[in-house]
C-alpha cells in the first residue's frame, strides 16, 4: 500500500499564492488525501473564481478524510492538556483546535502530514506522535 500524504492549510496556501512548493509536491510519491478541515479553511479564504476552481479540482482529484467522533473527543483532551501545561489563551486554543483535528485525522489514517506551521504542529506532535514533515 502506498503512503498517504495530507497537506496542512499552511502549505497549500503558500503553494496556491506563490507556487513555491511545486517541485517538492511533484517529487512526492504516495497517495495525496485532503483533510476536510483543511478544505474548510481554504474555502473560508476563497475570493476569486480561480480559487474556487482550484478547490473544486482538489476535491475531485483527491479523496477527503474527515475527523471521526474519536478524533473530536481526543482533540478536546489534547487541548485541555496543552492548556494545563502551557497556559495558552482561549483564543490560541481555538486557533489550535483545527490543527489538532488535522493532525489526528492524519494519524488515524497513517498519513504523513506536511506543514510549514512548525511551532504548532511540533507542539501537537509532543502530545500525539505524528508522521510530520516540515517544509
Amino acid at each position: 500500500m502506498s503512503e498517504r500524504i495530507i497537506f496542512d492549510t499552511s502549505v497549500l496556501v503558500d503553494h496556491l499564492r506563490t507556487d513555491c512548493h511545486r517541485q517538492r509536491i511533484e517529487a512526492l510519491t504516495g497517495l495525496i488525501r485532503n483533510s476536510s478541515v483543511v478544505m474548510a479553511e481554504l474555502w473560508r479564504g476563497v475570493v476569486t473564481s480561480a480559487d474556487r476552481e482550484v478547490l473544486r479540482a482538489l476535491a475531485r482529484n483527491h479523496p477527503t478524510l474527515t475527523p471521526t467522533e474519536k478524533n473530536w473527543l481526543e482533540s478536546g483532551e489534547i487541548l485541555a492538556k496543552i492548556r494545563a501545561d502551557r497556559g495558552l489563551s482561549p483564543a490560541k486554543l481555538r486557533d489550535l483546535h483545527f490543527d489538532v483535528l488535522i493532525a489526528l485525522t492524519a494519524r488515524s489514517h497513517g498519513a504523513r502530514l506536511i506543514t510549514s506551521n512548525r511551532s504548532d504542529f511540533e507542539m501537537i506532535d509532543s502530545y500525539r506522535k505524528l508522521q510530520l514533515e516540515i517544509w
